[in-house]
């Protein structure tokens, strides 16, 4: 069994200096996911999802939160004039490395909805690539929209010239009742899409369908699975990497998430072959497959439980996040989680740490990537909420280590993401245990390598207002840390004099 003492730098593979270089959401705490990035036309491309906690609020899954005094200020309801206008409206911002300058390049358009009024056709974009469809000159950046109830249906957005932005397609999935795409894969000439999202407050629920289309700039999409791939328990698909020839898909579950393998031969709908199922034998604590990367011959899974690690809805967690990587002999490792048997064996974390690198409140594996030869795992870390919940209502192990350590004490001490690396996917280096202190930041949302450095979006809806408690009683206050935030890594200068 490995240590469970991080193991040091390897020559050659410096660490990285990390500076703020946005704060507080643009200037705007209602921007407070960077959910999307992307490298394009040597700039750094941010697509921004807004309000997430005010529309949390409005929803069903909100009001089965138990929170007694909501963390923002909402003084407006989602369709109201108020909100649509000024809180409902995503951008897509681009950075000039060279310059350090920021623009604005695109906020969603204000669109007539099915209720007869204005609304904002975007709420966020959770997805981004860069793909050369067959009537693409060139590569070109594609975005997918978190679109809404009373809407049409998820937004391909296609970017040519690094500047403006137009619709692409309107993907219908079959018709069915769908208001968003999270993730965008290119694999053998085709983009691969899969619906994240239904209304009324169901981000990560969706019809479990795999779309492709060679042209998506003239909206040609073909079904390219058995819905569900025949298990009508896979309720979403969450995540696609491609992998030793195949494209990987990993579905969200109640009874532990599954990954299926295709390799995209022939005529569509395709053939796919199941392997891994029920979470990797740790059941529902594994509900989604969050995030996928191939580094260094295996592909990584991140895994997570919906509503940042406990879904209150299906009463799953709360729980830790895992890392388990699939080999290329079709064997699997669990390199971070809770060791346990399986039909393939015993499975001991080779890295020796538990679920969620050994924080209860790490929920999600929120995303991954490699940069200067290290491979990199953010968390999504709830503890801040702590500050706000009504901790009589939460189960038992919760309340006790609430009433042994206090709930303040934890989010001073943790609130924040974490951030670790790897340099084997066995051993590893925790790079900020606090969200680059700020308890604030609560989730690694987005992260890409690129010749000027390596960036990183935060997950941060704490903003414009912030509740706090004062003088017995709460109120809201400006928060000049809430909203998202995007850091640059770059390698430390050294004095050689």
């Amino acid at each position: 069994m490995a240590s469970t003492i991080p193991n040091l730098p390897q020559p050659g593979l410096r660490f990285p200096d990390f500076t703020n270089i946005a704060v507080g959401g643009f200037g705007d705490g209602n921007n407070c996911y960077a959910h999307s990035m992307a490298w394009f036309r040597d700039h750094l491309f941010v697509g921004t999802t807004r309000a997430n906690l005010c529309m949390l609020k409005n929803s069903v899954s909100g009001r089965l939160i138990s929170i007694d005094n909501w963390p923002v200020h909402c003084p407006h309801r989602p369709y109201e004039p108020e909100f649509e206008h000024s809180q409902g409206r995503a951008e897509i911002w681009r950075y000039a490395p060279t310059t350090g300058v920021w623009a604005r390049l695109y906020q969603a358009p204000l669109v007539l909805g099915s209720h007869g009024e204005l609304m904002s056709r975007d709420l966020g974009y959770r997805g981004m690539v860069l793909f050369q469809g067959d009537s693409d000159p060139a590569p070109c950046l594609y975005l997918t929209n978190w679109s809404r109830s009373n809407g049409d249906g998820p937004t391909l957005l296609r970017c040519a010239d690094g500047i403006t932005f137009e619709v692409a397609s309107q993907p219908k999935f079959g018709g069915m009742l769908v208001n968003s795409i999270r993730t965008l894969v290119p694999f053998k000439g085709r983009l691969f899409v899969a619906p994240t999202g239904s209304g009324k407050g169901n981000p990560n629920v969706s019809h479990p369908v795999i779309y492709e289309s060679r042209d998506p700039r003239r909206g040609r999409w073909k079904l390219s699975n058995p819905v569900g791939f025949g298990d009508n328990t896979n309720r979403v698909i969450f995540e696609m990497a491609e992998f030793n020839g195949f494209l990987y898909a990993g579905t969200g579950n109640n009874d532990g998430c599954q990954i299926w393998r295709t390799p995209a031969q022939g005529n569509p709908p395709y053939r796919w072959e199941k392997v891994i199922e029920r979470g990797a034998s740790r059941g529902s604590l594994n509900q989604c497959v969050v995030s996928m990367i191939v580094f260094k011959g295996s592909l990584y899974i991140g895994t997570g439980i919906q509503n940042g690690g406990y879904d209150h809805v299906n009463k799953i967690g709360p729980a830790g996040a895992e890392i388990f990587r699939i080999n290329s002999d079709g064997s699997w490792d669990l390199c971070v989680g809770d060791s346990r048997p399986t039909p393939q064996g015993f499975k001991t974390s080779l890295s020796g740490l538990p679920a969620g690198f050994g924080n209860f409140f790490s929920g999600y594996l929120w995303r991954m990537a490699i940069h200067d030869g290290w491979l990199y795992a953010g968390t999504m870390e709830w503890s801040v909420t702590l500050s706000y919940a009504d901790l009589t209502k939460r189960p038992p192990l919760i309340r006790k280590l609430f009433e042994s350590v206090g709930a303040d004490n934890i989010v001073r001490q943790q609130g924040g993401f974490d951030l670790w690396r790897s340099s084997d996917g066995a051993h590893w280096i925790p790079v900020s245990r606090r969200g680059f202190d700020n308890p604030y930041n609560y989730g690694v949302r987005t992260m890409v390598s690129t010749p000027y450095g390596f960036f990183l979006g935060t997950a941060n809806p704490f903003g414009p207002r912030v509740a706090k408690y004062t003088d017995g009683q709460w109120h809201y206050e400006h928060n000049p840390r809430g909203g998202c935030e995007v850091w640059l890594g770059s390698r430390p200068q050294h004095n050689t004099e």
